[in-house]
């Protein structure tokens, strides 16, 4: 595919356009029309009778509504649409559509195919949105395409009015002064929404979008345009260069404007080149002819059909065939047999969505004998889009991977009995550990140690030995679950991990079945005789919380099990029965404390600027309890058993409530307080009415818009990703910052990172305190700082502890800190008395 072919201006608008049609019957009222495109989001409704497309209504007919008159909007959408329909066929170049846009006046086309059926819709903004990043370079500054003379409108105006105006300014938006120095905004689309809502004499200043987002004239287009997307908006205000006088108006539909000119710089630039890759072709031809031929990698080709039509030297090589024996013939003739029919069916399904494929592929060499490619296949397309070809580049990684198999064994697994090793166990270990964490759960260590293993090596010899223990690891793996790790320490030493517990009984089970199965009779040397085992106990979180502390607590135990008697298991822990009571009071304990407030408070810690100034920016709201026979009890325990026990929803609804009052009784004192952190749980952030207590509270106690901040955590969105963006979504329009808090620890997809309306990445403090420690740490701090910059997100380094860590953050792009060296949690008053001002 030439130059020429792949520009922007001439890709064919079947590729940008909806094909999803909002469409209704010349009878449909009104209102209802307005309603859909509002829900749906759609900035046309397509009207359709028997069939046939016969007219169209769009957001800019909205400001031709009578909206004094709510009768009028009873009347069938026959009477106000558009007809006919104004159409482009699909194969139409996104360059002619984008001049018909201008040169028409219009802001849609309905799609058609060559006999007339509707395909799809284009509209200006689709047009605009769409266009690659080379318009936007091109175009350098805002003020080169920007409206110069936007439509500026008091607050006092009324809905019927406002329409009114932009319907004679020909405008699709209006900057709206809503007093006090605050604009606002309001557009078509806007008044689509306000259709059967609001009476036309509602004042402009009630239903104005705020706050008003602006960009300076030198702005770049290029960020003009991120900043469009990022808050899916369609316009921004232009302000002068001391920021006090708007003087422009920036959208989609100005950004078509002046892509114009530029489509047909590049019509004359495409020329020149395609006269100039003329004149190259053939030369470029053979140099690509004698690369392929010299290539190290198999080169085969087919044509649609799957007919193979060309392979080079390396083919040959590797797969034993020469061309005159695979010419005309089928790539099935290589096929090793390993792979079903789902794996190849994915694999065309791939190639025809994407363009193309690659993977690791058993195939069969002439000989017979199976080899592993890395293998790439792309469809080649010809100018109208349909493939004529398919080429096919592999390489043989057998020996690559078999060596890679080799060594990870070495390093990974025990020699003797396969088993994961010590390096591997901690590793699955650790992981396992934070999986608890998340989903607050306990898991198990088992220490195992053979009884008198010693004298049966002594006695038998080595090579009996290690049979033995082959034995006993067989017979081990076969009692545990599939999620279970057994692993070998060395000697007679081995670790199972268990995770997933919900009651400590699973685990005393399964250690019985362990030592019933080790203490079955071996025959070793034609000899049968009976071992034993220790084993020792611990977890987590009741005994540790890291890895070595619960390896180090299991072989306690198992010690303590040789002593008292062999051949059995001791718990690390022998008040695990008297820490569960525990726990019950405390329920009780803290289910009085929500229904009486007594006891519980709050601390904030300040969140500060990093750099020199170091300006206190924002502070984190941490949930406090102590009770007169508990004494003060750790944030950790109390927010796992409210978990634990269903108390989390109104004890996370009884300390937000505390922070808006506490926000309140400060900004009476006459202090001026930062936004507050407010840490959502899962369960308080699916709630079904969570905007509505937020808006409550905002009201109730009188908060200025966005005050209120809140922290969620990354596996809170795992599951329920999309309606996960709406809830976010509502709590920016509150004007509330949101932030991604322990980011860098969970397993969420960093594919819809940047689809979440969120403002903020918290980083686990783990990696801060490991800075100038952990070469890795430090690679991924890199990585998600970077991230974040490209995103737009504010970056807070948590944990910061020492002034060590908070010089090694000075290279990273790091926006606040928050730690115990710039500010420990502290009560509301001695935290208004340190840090707020008057």
């Amino acid at each position: 595919m030439n130059h020429l072919d792949s520009t922007p201006a001439d890709m064919p608008v079947e590729r940008l356009m909806h094909k999803g049609l909002l469409t209704c019957s010349p009878n449909t009222p009104l209102y209802e029309v307005a309603q859909r495109m509002a829900t749906r989001q759609f900035s046309s409704m397509l009207v359709i009778n028997k069939g046939i497309a016969v007219g169209i209504w769009t957001e800019h007919d909205s400001l031709r509504l009578d909206f004094n008159d709510p009768t009028s909007l009873q009347i069938p959408i026959s009477q106000v649409m558009s007809s006919p329909v104004s159409c482009v066929n699909l194969a139409a170049p996104i360059s002619e559509v984008a001049q018909r846009f201008t040169h028409e006046g219009r802001r849609h086309f309905l799609v058609t195919d060559d006999h007339g059926q509707p395909q799809g819709i284009i509209s200006q903004t689709d047009v605009a949105l769409k266009q690659g990043l080379e318009l936007y370079l091109s175009l350098r500054t805002v003020e080169e395409t920007m409206h110069k003379d936007p439509l500026l409108l008091p607050g006092s105006l009324t809905l019927g009015q406002t329409a009114a105006f932009m319907l004679e300014q020909q405008q699709d938006a209006a900057i709206v002064s809503c007093g006090g120095g605050e604009f606002g905004i309001i557009t078509e689309r806007d008044m689509v929404r306000f259709v059967a809502h609001h009476p036309g004499n509602t004042p402009l200043s009630a239903l104005a979008s705020r706050p008003l987002l602006t960009v300076a004239p030198q702005d770049s287009l290029l960020r003009a345009r991120d900043m469009l997307i990022d808050h899916q908006l369609r316009h921004l205000a232009v302000k002068d260069k001391d920021n006090r006088r708007i003087v422009g108006l920036l959208g989609f539909r100005n950004i078509l404007d002046g892509a114009e000119q530029r489509y047909q710089l590049e019509l004359h630039q495409a020329i020149a080149q395609r006269d100039n890759a003329m004149q190259h072709s053939r030369l470029n031809l053979q140099l690509a002819e004698r690369v392929i031929e010299a290539s190290l990698e198999g080169v085969m080709i087919t044509n649609a059909n799957s007919e193979i039509e060309f392979v080079n030297p390396a083919f040959t090589h590797t797969t034993g065939y020469s061309a005159d024996e695979v010419l005309g013939k089928k790539p099935a003739l290589l096929s090793s047999g390993r792979h079903d029919s789902a794996f190849y069916q994915e694999m065309w399904r791939t190639i025809l969505k994407n363009g193309y494929w690659r993977g690791e592929i058993w195939n069969r060499h002439k000989s017979g004998q199976l080899y592993l490619e890395l293998l790439t296949i792309t469809a080649i397309r010809n100018n109208t889009g349909d493939i004529t070809h398919f080429a096919a580049l592999f390489t043989d990684i057998t020996h690559i991977r078999e060596n890679e198999d080799q060594i990870r064994k070495l390093a990974y697994y025990d020699a003797l009995t396969q088993l994961p090793n010590r390096r591997l166990l901690e590793d699955r270990l650790e992981q396992a550990i934070k999986h608890a964490h998340r989903h607050k759960e306990r898991l198990a260590v088992l220490f195992i140690d053979l009884d008198h293993f010693k004298q049966v090596n002594d006695s038998l010899g080595h090579a009996a030995g290690d049979e033995l223990l082959l034995g006993v690891s067989r017979r081990m793996n076969a009692r545990l679950r599939e999620d279970d790790t057994l692993a070998r320490l060395g000697g007679d030493e081995f670790i199972a991990v268990l995770p997933d517990l919900t009651d400590p009984d699973e685990v005393t089970r399964v250690a019985r079945r362990l030592i019933e199965a080790i203490g079955e009779p071996f025959q070793l040397k034609n000899q049968s005789f009976r071992i034993g085992c220790s084993m020792g106990i611990s977890f987590y979180p009741d005994d540790a919380t890291e890895p070595e502390q619960l390896l180090h607590h299991a072989d306690a135990a198992m010690y303590r099990a040789k002593q008292e008697g062999r051949n059995t298991y001791r718990l690390y822990s022998m008040q695990l029965d008297a820490h569960e009571h525990r726990w019950l009071a405390m329920e009780t304990a803290l289910r009085n404390a929500i229904d009486s407030g007594e006891g519980l408070s709050l601390h904030y810690q300040p969140l500060f600027a990093c750099g020199s100034t170091q300006q206190l920016i924002s502070m984190e709201a941490l949930a406090r309890w102590h009770h007169p026979e508990l004494g003060h009890v750790s944030p950790v325990d109390f927010i796992a058993l409210a978990e634990r026990s269903g108390l989390i929803l109104p004890l996370s609804q009884c300390l937000m409530t505390m922070v808006a009052a506490q926000l309140r009784h400060w900004i009476d004192a006459g202090l001026s307080p930062v936004p507050v952190a407010v840490n959502l749980s899962a369960q308080q952030f699916w709630q079904h009415d969570l905007i509505v207590q937020i808006r409550t509270l905002y009201e109730k106690y009188q908060l200025p818009a966005g005050l209120l901040s809140f922290e969620l955590t990354e596996s809170m969105l795992l599951d329920k990703q999309q309606q996960a963006i709406k809830v976010l979504q509502e709590l920016r329009q509150l004007g509330c910052q949101v932030a991604m808090d322990d980011f860098g620890t969970g397993y969420s997809s960093l594919s819809y990172l940047h689809q979440l309306p969120i403002t903020t990445l918290k980083i686990d403090r783990s990696f801060i305190q490991q800075l100038g420690e952990n070469e890795g740490s430090e690679a991924i701090l890199a990585a998600i700082t970077g991230m974040a910059n490209g995103l737009k997100l504010t970056v807070v380094a948590e944990g910061v502890e020492t002034q060590a860590q908070l010089e090694a953050l000075q290279k990273y792009h790091v926006d606040l800190i928050q730690g115990y060296l710039t500010g420990r949690p502290t009560p509301a008053d001695d935290f208004a008395a340190l840090y707020l001002i008057k």
